[in-house]
């Protein structure tokens, strides 16, 4: 499915994709749940998050916390509290030093605790997501905290988009495994 640019096509891509997530995750064996994340052999796998997540529960926690940022975003603008979807002190160009120390923050949280976790807030952002029409989503200028661009596609990067890294990375995990 290509990117969604409604408000239908945005709830359908969250839900399938999570339906998808959950899904992938059921079907992992122990040996895939055990095994530690390790894409060091592969050169292609640059990017940060590659080193970074280790576990079911790293992916299953940056989730969650990605939910934790539309929802309060979200949730402060509509107060009037002006603030901008990354927190203090990060920008775009920093945003992955942020998901370091977001990383740091569950070392300790169970893997139960993740899935329950996630599982909460997907729901608490499709119920966020359903309270605003089409036009508020997708039209651009709606909200002025939103910038240049369109609350919709803030929602779709938290749910939709991240659920298909997720299953990538969980994926390319299971290949490392089983080709041991």
């Amino acid at each position: 499915m290509s990117r969604p640019t409604t408000k239908n096509d945005l709830m359908t891509a969250t839900k399938e994709n999570y339906e998808k997530l959950n899904l992938l995750i059921s079907k992992m064996t122990e040996e895939e749940l055990n095994t530690p994340f390790d894409f060091s052999k592969d050169e292609k796998k640059k990017e940060a998050h590659w080193k970074r997540d280790k576990n079911l529960r790293d992916i299953l926690t940056h989730l969650y916390e990605w939910h934790q940022l539309i929802l309060n975003w979200v949730h402060s603008n509509q107060k009037g509290e002006e603030k901008p979807f990354l927190p203090e002190p990060y920008n775009w160009k920093t945003y992955g030093d942020m998901n370091v120390e977001l990383w740091k923050k569950h070392q300790n949280t169970s893997l139960e605790d993740a899935i329950k976790m996630v599982h909460k807030s997907h729901s608490d952002v499709l119920a966020l997501a359903e309270k605003f029409t089409n036009e508020e989503l997708f039209s651009k200028g709606v909200y002025k905290w939103v910038g240049g661009s369109v609350l919709g596609s803030y929602f779709v990067s938290a749910t939709a988009s991240h659920y298909d890294w997720a299953m990538k990375k969980i994926k390319a995990h299971q290949k490392n495994v089983n080709q041991k």
